[in-house]
């Protein structure tokens, strides 16, 4: 009995000491970075409007490795400005405030306020479940906005990722896709953040056994800002008479004829430029060149590296970026 006692009381008080110490250590652990990806869609056919006013949509998600950097402490006194390590110097750095985060923001201008940013969101959404304490978070923008790569819906679930690693909040990888959803239908994908083919409105996930791997990709976006709404206006919805998922068994060379957007017929009336950029990439010898989502950005694949000096002449008046798969 004694023994017992003993053991119920030492196990207490270990306790107790334990989560001290996670407490102290989560005060000493003073940033976590990692490096939200984008992505970019093979294919999109959108099949058919939903009565709830959505559309269901098949395409395939695809990781590609333009990133954003995202950092996150706790926020204290000794935290302020330790975060100006992520972004380079005489950068300007936007801050905003409120009760429960500091969000610093530098790089490519984000258009929205901090209430209205995904990464806050998804702060928000977990808070409901868990207590996280008042957080620095700062993030250096890289993607574009209002590209189709999907660049906000990736902060908002590396955010998740990082904040339940950062405090053990213990959630599996279909518990943290099941929250994500609820940000967007995109997000839950960089969860994963593996190829897939995705249905519904674009939520429904099965793995995708593709691999651009040794192929060059450049993106270029131009100024042009493309909201959902403008680019389901031009949507007939329609069932595809080949599946993209066995479209893409085929040659990447036989993909320019056969794997389509179905947003870019609309966007290129809208937008005549993009149409512009897609030809051009053709031009310079893209084995295949497409509007990755809702645009505007558009994406192609070549064999080998281009010139960057031919690129700048090329897209210099626009966004562009070179990578190798």
């Amino acid at each position: 009995m004694i023994i017992l006692l003993l053991s119920i009381v030492f196990t207490n008080i270990f306790s107790t000491i334990y989560k001290h110490f996670i407490f102290l250590l989560f005060k000493k652990a003073i940033i976590m970075i990692c490096h939200p990806n984008a992505k970019i869609n093979l294919g999109l056919n959108v099949t058919e409007r939903r009565p709830d006013g959505y559309h269901n949509l098949e395409t395939i998600f695809y990781p590609i490795p333009i990133c954003d950097t995202l950092s996150v402490e706790i926020a204290t006194e000794a935290s302020s400005g330790s975060g100006r390590n992520i972004f380079p110097t005489q950068c300007n750095i936007i801050t905003q405030e409120c009760d429960d985060y500091i969000l610093r923001t530098a790089g490519i201008d984000i258009d929205c306020p901090a209430e209205k940013n995904l990464i806050i969101k998804a702060l928000r959404l977990l808070k409901k479940e868990f207590d996280i304490p008042r957080l620095q978070i700062d993030m250096y923008k890289q993607i574009p906005s209002g590209a189709g790569l999907g660049g906000g819906s990736s902060d908002a679930a590396y955010m998740m990722r990082t904040l339940n690693e950062m405090f053990h909040l213990q959630l599996n990888h279909p518990e943290l896709e099941e929250r994500a959803a609820t940000l967007g239908a995109d997000c839950a994908f960089f969860i994963r953040n593996e190829a897939v083919f995705a249905t519904g409105i674009g939520n429904i996930f099965t793995p995708c056994d593709i691999s651009l791997q040794g192929w060059t990709l450049v993106l270029v976006k131009p100024e042009v800002f493309v909201s959902t709404k403008e680019a389901y206006a031009g949507i007939t919805p329609n069932h595809p008479d080949t599946s993209i998922t066995n479209i893409i068994l085929r040659p990447i060379e036989e993909w320019k004829e056969t794997l389509k957007n179905d947003f870019e017929e609309g966007i290129f009336k809208l937008h005549p430029i993009v149409a512009d950029i897609k030809e051009e990439l053709y031009r310079l010898g893209a084995y295949y060149a497409a509007m990755s989502g809702s645009g505007s950005c558009v994406f192609g694949l070549f064999r080998t590296p281009l010139n960057e000096v031919q690129l700048e002449s090329t897209f210099g008046k626009h966004f562009w970026k070179q990578y190798t798969l």
